[in-house]
C-alpha cells in the first residue's frame, strides 16, 4: 500500500467484521519512529488462527482465498527495521476481556518507510461507514496531539444526530484538520 493509513483502514475494517463496537487508533511519532496501534473489542482470535493469520493463504475472506492486509503490514514495518506484533483474546475465553491488539512499529528515517498519508481521511471515512461503533483516535507526535473519541461526540449530540450525519462529518474533518495544523495535512 502507498501509505498506512491504508493499512489502518483494512485492519479496522478488520475489526467491524469482528464485531467490534469500540475501535482504537493510537499513533506514537518521535522524531525516529511512528508506532500504530489498533486495538478493538471485538470477538478476538483463537490461538491456532492467531498463529497463522500473517499467511497470506489464511483469511476469513469467503469471497477470496487471500488476505494480504496484516502480512503488508508486517513486511511494510519490517522493511524499515521495524516489528509488528498481534495479540488476541477470543470471546470464548473472556466475554467482557475480549479483542484484539494489533502494533506496528516503522523507523523513519528507513529508505523503506511508507508515509502515514492522509489519516484525517481515514478516521472520517471510518466513522461515516460505521456509524454504530465507537472510535477513538489518538496521534500523539512531538508537538502536538491530535484526537477524536466519538463517545463524546455522541454524548453532545444524542441519540437524534448520526455519526454519519454529513454536518457531523464535516466537522470531524475540520476538527481533526486543525488540531495537525496546516504545516501537516
Amino acid at each position: 500500500m502507498k501509505e498506512l493509513s491504508l493499512n489502518i483502514l483494512d485492519v479496522a475494517k478488520n475489526s467491524v467484521k469482528a464485531e467490534a463496537s469500540l475501535i482504537e487508533i493510537e499513533i506514537e511519532e518521535t522524531t525516529e519512529t511512528l508506532l500504530i496501534r489498533i486495538r478493538d473489542n471485538g470477538y478476538g482470535m483463537e490461538q491456532d488462527f492467531l498463529e497463522r493469520v500473517l499467511d497470506p493463504f489464511s483469511t476469513t475472506r469467503t469471497t477470496r482465498k487471500v488476505g494480504l492486509g496484516l502480512p503488508l503490514l508486517k513486511l511494510a514495518a519490517e522493511q524499515t527495521g521495524g516489528t509488528l506484533t498481534i495479540s488476541s483474546v477470543p470471546k470464548r475465553l473472556s466475554p467482557d476481556g475480549c479483542g484484539t491488539t494489533v502494533e506496528a512499529l516503522f523507523y523513519k528515517n528507513h529508505m523503506d518507510f511508507t508515509p502515514l498519508g492522509d489519516i484525517v481521511s481515514t478516521v472520517t471515512l471510518l466513522i461515516q461507514g460505521n456509524p454504530d461503533i465507537d472510535f477513538r483516535f489518538v496521534h500523539t507526535m512531538p508537538d502536538r496531539t491530535a484526537e477524536l473519541d466519538t463517545r463524546e461526540l455522541r454524548a453532545v449530540l444524542g441519540d437524534d444526530v448520526p455519526l454519519s450525519d454529513y454536518e457531523v462529518l464535516a466537522w470531524i474533518t475540520d476538527s481533526l484538520r486543525e488540531q495537525y495544523g496546516p504545516d501537516r495535512i
